[in-house]
């Protein structure tokens, strides 16, 4: 049993780190506001990342892109985690962001819809959480009742990040809310200028994002815009948080792998009361605490990772990584800043937002307790 990463695998992951060294560290600070990426830099990651052979690289090959796998995802994303140089929702290196459900779209829609986002033409949101269904999916309020041909669609959602940019949203309502989740909620591909769609609320966050609240009003929609089955919403839904929750761990790697290197090189550089800060043995705990864990949290996510390129079962050990990668992050991110002092509460150095960064993981996509909570069914059910 090998517990290091494949060579070709290594050498990616160097390649990438080389690269956020020199072109995305020194220059984070000017890039974007922690939202929109200013278009000069937009233009020069693009271009570098065709350049590295990364553009597309999750994307499968039959659908022209290179198909890497999670594992490369993964490696990939902890790299450009280490970064605040692109903006920290939605900020992508390796192309477009498609979402899994996408690619179980009938050959016409893919042509509407998966294509056109591949080719940067089209840009998509995702929208499941609501103002009383969060975590919770099967409680969900959003209907969809069919009506011939159509299906009529009337409901909330809230916190859906880029949706005043999308063309479209990937939209998971209700069409039995017996049912709940165990095959009441499907999943329409709505476009966002369809009568009866209307952004009204937008949300100011602690990340700097501002996803939208949408209200659907009697928005008819083609029968034809079903993406599978009526009532396989969710489990469609879950093929793409499952390997989200992995490219979530990564992310929190990368974080926390900044943040030691930041908090340990500013201890043996900080002097306090004749000594520097790495000789003080609290200073000292919190830089091995930080390393233990992050050593730990990336060989979780790895072997995760590593389950789902085999085809293997990995929802459970996506659910630990999320949760332990994310809980991870937070603390080393918060004892970078009580290392740093002061300085850290600033915008000088990117740490504030590496914490604020990780205390949202804790939240999206799967708050901590809820992973616990599964997590804990599941071993619930395998023993005793």
């Amino acid at each position: 049993m090998s517990f290091e990463l494949p060579e070709e695998m290594q050498l990616l992951k160097e390649t990438v780190r080389r690269y956020v060294d020199s072109e995305m560290i020194p220059i984070e600070l000017k890039t974007c506001d922690g939202v929109t990426l200013k278009p000069e830099f937009r233009k020069k990651f693009d271009a570098d990342s065709k350049k590295l052979g990364l553009w597309l690289m999750d994307v499968p090959e039959e659908f022209g892109g290179q198909g890497m796998g999670v594992l490369a995802t993964v490696v990939v994303t902890e790299q450009i985690a280490r970064t605040t140089a692109l903006p920290s929702r939605g900020g992508t290196f390796t192309g477009p962001s498609v979402r899994a459900i996408l690619y179980e779209l009938s050959d016409d829609m893919k042509e509407r819809y998966l294509y056109p986002v591949i080719r940067g033409e089209k840009h998509s949101c995702f929208g499941q959480t609501e103002p009383d269904a969060g975590s919770d999916p099967g409680s969900m309020r959003t209907t969809a009742v069919r009506e011939g041909d159509e299906y009529v669609i009337n409901g909330v959602k809230r916190f859906i990040t880029g949706a005043g940019e999308a063309d479209f949203i990937q939209l998971m309502v209700a069409t039995d809310r017996e049912k709940g989740s165990h095959g009441g909620i499907t999943c329409f591909i709505v476009d966002m200028d369809t009568p009866g769609v209307a952004l009204t609320t937008q949300y100011e966050t602690m990340m700097g994002d501002k996803p939208w609240e949408i209200v659907f009003e009697d928005v008819r929609v083609p029968a034809g815009h079903r993406v599978g089955e009526e009532g396989e919403g969710f489990k469609l839904g879950q093929r793409w948080l499952g390997a989200g929750r992995l490219r979530h761990g990564a992310r929190a790697l990368g974080v926390a792998e900044r943040c030691i290197e930041m908090m340990t090189s500013y201890a043996k550089q900080r002097v306090t009361f004749g000594q520097p800060l790495s000789d003080r043995q609290a200073i000292q705990w919190m830089i091995a605490d930080s390393f233990v864990e992050l050593h730990a949290a990336r060989l979780m996510v790895y072997h995760a990772a590593a389950k789902a390129d085999s085809g293997e079962e990995f929802r459970q050990e996506g659910y630990m990584s999320k949760y332990y990668a994310d809980e991870m992050a937070f603390r080393v991110a918060d004892r970078c800043m009580q290392v740093h002092g002061g300085i850290a509460l600033t915008t000088d150095l990117p740490i504030e937002r590496f914490w604020r960064q990780a205390r949202s993981y804790r939240i999206t996509e799967g708050a901590s307790e809820v992973m616990k909570m599964v997590i804990a069914r599941n071993i619930l059910r395998t023993y005793g």
